[in-house]
């Protein structure tokens, strides 16, 4: 199944994304509906509460009183924090069990209000966003909520900020507009993206992009890295496996393949077989076939040996690398980007080559039997560059 994290700030809009989801077939799990009943009357997260923040957050049947309770730890991060410690577990708990009960092939949406501010965003496959402006997000709040307005600012603040909310983000949906703009952007978002990722998901298929095109350097591609940094580290943990963003998307203001390549370190090639393979698939990285060798290298050559994951977001393509320390390929993806990033003309002339290859032969496979020749002059340009600097891997 596919697991989606959708979060936005209080009053963004996001219940209505949530239920335009389900409309069109999510399984939606709410964390707000279950933060109230992990904390029900006679429930153990009730008593934790009292016993941390005394009756006075009980109304006068013995339920909690949530806007009591909003107003001592809104105000107070230290309290905020004991509370989020108290409800969190229980439902992250709940919030399993619900998706474990979905089908297998469920698109599973939990609507996480607090999903950025707790670091959740790795733990899903994809995280959705909806931003608003914060005058419509009072106007909302001391509007329709009847929230003073104060209190509404108080709680935007205690909140992660748009900026923070967006380096988490795959998607954001913006909600400035009319409830059927919102509608009509979540339709296309299920349509073209959730609902083919989750078959390939399910079918452990990459997306593989083709004719290569280039397209102008994009300053996000560091940003998008990270997010698929931390995916990754999350599906292999514990193991503590290096990553890298290696290619031409690694080096600022390079036009390139709108595709982020990734290198992640393994101890053999049989560490890359195992168990591995398949949590990375789970995690949205399936393996291509084949055995595969670095394109600038005679296949056969174990040093230069790889196993080459995808993505199966049709949203965003990767080439993901696993590729054994300290072998040539592993180091010369490194000194790679780190020669071209230092030195301008290296930079041009790679950038120039690349365009002359995508107009001469825009399928990508074919890249690398016509780049033997200048990688290898760059690769002894690149390795005098390395002892001149004293660089290393």
């Amino acid at each position: 199944m596919l697991m989606v994290g959708l979060t936005g700030g209080i009053g963004s809009g996001k219940s209505a994304v949530s239920a335009r989801l389900a409309a069109l077939g999510a399984v939606v799990i709410d964390a707000d509906r279950i933060a109230r009943e992990v904390v029900a009357p006679g429930s153990a997260g009730l008593a934790e509460i009292v016993a941390a923040f005394s009756d006075r957050v009980l109304d006068a049947d013995g339920a909690l009183d949530r806007a009591a309770l909003g107003r001592l730890v809104f105000a107070d991060e230290a309290a905020r924090r004991r509370l989020e410690a108290i409800t969190h577990p229980r439902v992250r708990a709940r919030t399993a069990e619900l998706a474990a009960a979905a089908p297998a092939d469920a698109v599973v949406v939990n609507d996480v209000p607090l999903l950025v501010e707790a670091g959740l965003a790795p733990t899903y496959h994809l995280v959705v966003v909806v931003q608003t402006a914060v005058t419509t997000r009072l106007a909302r709040l001391t509007g329709a909520r009847g929230m003073d307005r104060a209190e509404a600012e108080r709680r935007i603040a205690a909140q992660a900020d748009d900026a923070r909310r967006q380096a988490a983000a795959d998607v954001v949906l913006p909600n400035d507009g009319t409830l059927d703009e919102l509608h009509a952007a979540v339709d296309t978002l299920w349509r073209d993206r959730l609902v083919p990722y989750e078959r390939n998901l399910r079918e452990r298929r990459a997306v593989r992009p083709e004719p290569a095109t280039l397209t102008e350097a994009d300053p996000t591609w560091p940003q998008q890295y990270a997010r698929l940094a931390a995916r990754i580290r999350h599906a292999v943990a514990p193991a503590d496996l290096r990553v890298d963003h290696v290619g031409s998307t690694a080096v600022s203001g390079l036009a390139a393949e709108d595709v982020i390549d990734i290198q992640l370190t393994v101890g053999s090639l049989a560490e890359a077989d195992g168990p591995l393979a398949e949590r990375l698939a789970a995690a949205g990285f399936p393996r291509l076939p084949g055995e595969r060798w670095d394109s600038r290298r005679p296949a056969g050559d174990d040093r230069w040996a790889e196993r080459l994951h995808g993505s199966a977001d049709p949203g965003r393509p990767v080439n993901l690398h696993l590729r054994v320390a300290g072998s040539p390929a592993w180091r010369y993806a490194l000194l790679l980007r780190d020669h071209l990033r230092a030195d301008p003309d290296e930079r041009s002339a790679y950038l120039q080559l690349k365009r002359e290859l995508v107009a001469a032969a825009p399928d990508a496979a074919t890249h690398g039997t016509l780049t033997d020749p200048w990688f290898d002059e760059e690769h002894l340009r690149a390795e005098e560059w390395a002892a001149q600097t004293g660089w290393r891997p």
